[in-house]
């Protein structure tokens, strides 16, 4: 099994720490996994991205240059990243915050209203966790426990509400899948 996901949107969406909790968690699996994070000029508000391999055979680059996967969260990303998705991939796409619609036909797109879910549930901030937890139900690249499991380790600084938080994220996530 070789999964490769590019994660992209604004800066402050938590596509980078998204992306080390997906790594964190496919380690805790026991897959072997990279990470690979680029920031846009700014930190919050300019554009992030991060790539991350999780598989069961050795990684040899953390560059993801044709995903298996794309996890969008915003509108910009989708116009940069999409022609980069291999034919048959999966776009799970934001559709909160993306409007418009992939132009290819030979993938697939999963819809998830991840902003919305996220703010319903307490903190729009949690739509990474919504996404992920799509993701992880998705493909079963890592598992759903194990994603919620990685939380507290990952962001050690979390206090109990935000981690229940982003727990009922990633559950949520998966529902919507």
């Amino acid at each position: 099994m070789y999964q490769g996901i590019i994660m992209s949107g604004f800066g402050g969406q938590g596509v980078v720490s998204g992306g080390i909790l997906l790594a964190y968690a496919g380690m805790m699996d026991g897959r072997n996994v990279t990470f690979f994070p680029a920031y846009g000029a700014e930190m919050r508000g300019g554009t992030a991205n991060c790539s991350v391999v999780v598989s069961t055979d050795p990684v040899a680059s953390p560059v993801v240059g044709s995903p298996d996967t794309l996890l969008i969260m915003n509108e910009p990303s989708l116009a940069r990243f999409e022609n980069s998705l291999k034919s048959g991939g999966l776009l799970i796409l934001n559709t909160t915050l993306v409007s418009s619609r992939p132009a290819r036909k030979d993938i697939k797109v999963i819809e998830i209203a991840g902003s919305e879910i996220a703010e319903r549930i307490g903190n729009v901030k949690a739509a990474n966790m919504v996404m992920l937890g799509a993701y992880a139900k998705l493909t079963e690249a890592v598992r759903l426990g194990t994603l919620k499991e990685s939380i507290k380790k990952v962001y050690a600084r979390a206090n109990d509400k935000m981690v229940e938080l982003n727990k009922k994220a990633i559950d949520e996530g998966g529902l919507a899948a």
